[in-house]
């Protein structure tokens, strides 16, 4: 299984609580292929909308390429997600639920293909985002306390 990540968003996992996480396709134009490849791409302030009965990433930023002709792409246009029935009904179950959004953590090539890895999140306060911080500096502080050889 062959995996480059292309983007990620970092901020999701400061500002979201991560509840569950879920691997969808995209359906793209060939200039956002290349742009992905290019690595132009920027997922901060996207998250899935659902029109219909079918998910859309919106607010995405993949940059137009820049060799491409006449037929380039919009930059934030709506991208369509591609996922099995089972995942959109939870996914928009989730989003109906007070508090929680769909927001994407990644964009990879898996095989080939162009890949975003989604997470139902719920949202963080401030406090909570520095309880998180402190925990996350307590196990570095352990781990390199572990590390460290004792004279």
């Amino acid at each position: 299984m062959n995996i480059l990540i292309v983007a990620e968003n970092r901020k999701a996992r400061h500002d979201y609580e991560i509840l569950e996480t879920f691997e969808a396709g995209m359906a793209l134009m060939g200039s956002e292929v290349k742009s992905l490849r290019d690595r132009q791409v920027q997922l901060k302030d996207s998250y899935v909308v659902f029109k219909g009965h079918e998910a859309y990433l919106q607010n995405a930023h993949i940059a137009e390429y820049k060799s491409s002709s006449y037929n380039n792409h919009a930059p934030e246009r709506l991208r369509k997600l591609l996922l099995h029935r089972h995942e959109l009904n939870k996914i928009y179950g989730g989003l109906r639920e007070k508090g929680l959004t769909c927001v994407p953590l990644k964009i990879y090539f898996k095989n080939g293909r162009a890949k975003v890895e989604l997470a139902m999140a719920k949202g963080r306060k401030t406090h909570d985002k520095r309880q998180a911080i402190k925990k996350r500096d307590e196990t570095r502080e352990a781990a390199k306390s572990l590390r460290r050889p004792r004279r």
